[in-house]
């Protein structure tokens, strides 16, 4: 049977959608100087120690290798880009920074990719802390798979921007489940295509994601692991109690698990999706230990192994880089931690430098509480959506809990970044669409256009103020701005304009994708009312046959 016009509309409208938000993926990482998120050389190097044989040293006894050290210093890391929000003190800037011819950009060989290997037990307490590679605090399953696809698609062994870019792109292949998730969730939960469509676009408001995910993280497998997570527990939650859904959503908790501590705090949502479904209890307890079951046996163990032999849960993998300092009490930590935390979730690119206005990110902040609020409060499936949104809850207040004891101890605040909270995206997306159809009911369906259109300027906002921030120096044009991010980049001028003309199209075909899709619908509410009053009409018209029953000729 053929799918009707408007089901067949919301299709193309959804994968457009989709191959938006992966090109902004894209597009950011092309965009992005070298290096130029949290962490990214150590995961790059992280990468590089498996794809070469190096093993996964302990937690603190990993070194940056010499590929990426040498890396480093031609993508002149050691520079503040113009968009920073305070400038340093001696620390040049990367405007006046040549950048590095593309014949003289080094290869990565067997030869320089790996670090000296220490003895185990070594401290690297007494190094620079740029020297250490402290992502194997971390389990590797990441790492592995990135290395796994260095050697099928010939990375293995190249110029390091091309690598660099390469891994980059593996990233974003990692996001493109997550809008499909999303749209699918919130069909089950609300049976609604247009909301369906406003949380497949809920990523392009969050240009921290696109950023992020367009890096080389251990986050996008995590962002990924939480995605599929939280989708499987939507079907859990509203009666999907099958055996092989249980394993599923255990295997995919374990992959997170097996990536990062974070994925821990979706068991809390795993848990309750079961307790909340519909169903026998024995099923649902069932379904609750096999789902258990299969996330320790995938990656829960790691955690384990690590409390028997290390004696905690989370080594800790780099040395101490700041001095003591007076903790200033409780409000000054919530203040810094909530500020810190909602502005890097929405945008605070670099490392941390570049920051979108405080009133840009509290505006979001705030509209996407009030829509996840509502639609818990008087959604169409409020038990589901108050399920779902533990995750994103929960990951908020374990990234509290963590910071406070080395606040509390010397003053620090440290590992306050909205990154942690991707793993909650689709949850987020979900709950905001959900909320956003509870207030407009079928006016929905007529905004949803507009919706997916702000999205992309949103998104596309984001890649503006990036670029400003990343290359604009003071007084100079767009076109400056333009000639050196072409001089850094691996790709040509041409070839970036090209990447940023295909952004552009997908964005317009998405929009009028989804103009066509609201027009079909509407058609198709239409149809059904007549179909309905047809039926109504000719059900009154009918003649009873209890009436006369009684009656002889």
């Amino acid at each position: 049977m053929r799918d009707d016009p408007a089901e067949a509309a919301y299709r193309r409208a959804l994968a457009l959608v989709t191959a938006l938000v992966t090109l902004v993926g894209g597009l950011w990482a092309v965009l992005t100087p070298a290096f130029r998120a949290p962490d990214e050389p150590q995961h790059v190097n992280s990468v590089l120690r498996l794809a070469y044989g190096g093993g996964w040293p302990g937690a603190g006894e990993a070194l940056v290798g010499p590929a990426v050290d040498a890396a480093r210093e031609q993508a002149a890391l050691a520079t503040d880009v113009p968009g920073r929000h305070l400038d340093r003190e001696g620390i040049p800037p990367f405007v006046d920074a040549v950048p590095t011819p593309d014949a003289e950009r080094g290869t990565v060989t067997g030869a320089n990719a790996l670090a000296e290997r220490l003895p185990p037990g070594t401290s690297t307490r007494h190094l620079d802390p740029e020297a250490v590679d402290q992502m194997t605090q971390h389990p590797p399953l990441y790492y592995a798979v990135a290395a796994g696809y260095l050697h099928v698609t010939g990375l293995a062994e190249a110029r390091w921007d091309h690598q660099l870019l390469g891994l980059r792109l593996f990233d974003v292949a990692l996001l493109v489940p997550l809008p499909l998730l999303a749209a699918a969730a919130v069909r089950r939960l609300g049976r609604s295509r247009p909301a369906a469509l406003v949380a497949a676009s809920f990523t392009l408001f969050v240009p921290q994601a696109g950023h992020i995910l367009g890096s080389v993280t251990n986050d996008a497998l995590v962002m990924l692991s939480g995605t599929v997570t939280a989708y499987l527990c939507v079907r859990v939650v509203t009666g999907d109690l099958r055996p092989r859904t249980a394993a599923a959503l255990g295997a995919a908790v374990g992959v997170g698990l097996l990536t990062k501590v974070m994925a821990a705090f979706a068991l809390p949502v795993v848990l309750a999706a079961y307790l909340l479904a519909a169903g026998p209890r024995g099923r649902r307890v069932g379904g609750a230990a096999l789902a258990g079951g299969v996330a320790f046996a995938v990656g829960g163990w790691w955690w384990l192994r690590n409390l028997l032999v290390l004696g905690t849960v989370q080594p800790v993998g780099i040395p101490d880089r700041f001095l003591d300092d007076e903790p200033r009490g409780l409000w000054y930590f919530l203040r810094v931690v909530v500020t810190g935390l909602t502005r890097s979730f929405f945008g605070n690119f670099g490392w941390l430098e570049i920051r979108l206005p405080d009133a840009v990110f509290w505006s979001a902040a705030v509209v996407v509480a009030v829509l996840c609020a509502v639609a818990v409060a008087r959604g169409p499936a409020r038990r589901a959506t108050a399920v779902l949104l533990l995750q994103p809850a929960a990951l908020w207040c374990a990234v509290l809990v963590n910071a406070w004891p080395d606040y509390a101890a010397h003053g620090w605040i440290s590992a306050i970044q909205g990154r942690y909270l991707f793993a909650g995206l689709l949850a987020l997306s979900a709950g905001t669409a959900l909320g956003l159809v509870t207030l407009l009911g079928p006016g929905l369906r007529r905004a949803t256009p507009w919706l997916v259109g702000a999205a992309g300027l949103a998104a596309a906002s984001g890649l503006a103020h990036g670029f400003h921030g990343f290359y604009q120096g003071p007084g100079e044009s767009v076109a400056d701005a333009a000639a050196r991010w072409a001089g850094w980049s691996p790709l040509t001028g041409p070839q970036l304009a090209a990447a940023g003309v295909v952004v552009v199209a997908a964005g317009v075909a998405a929009v009028l994708a989804t103009a066509r899709f609201a027009g079909a619908e509407a058609a198709a509410t239409a149809r059904s009312a007549s179909t309905a009053e047809v039926a109504t009409a000719a059900a009154a018209s009918a003649p009873t046959t209890a009436a006369g029953s009684g009656s002889s000729e």
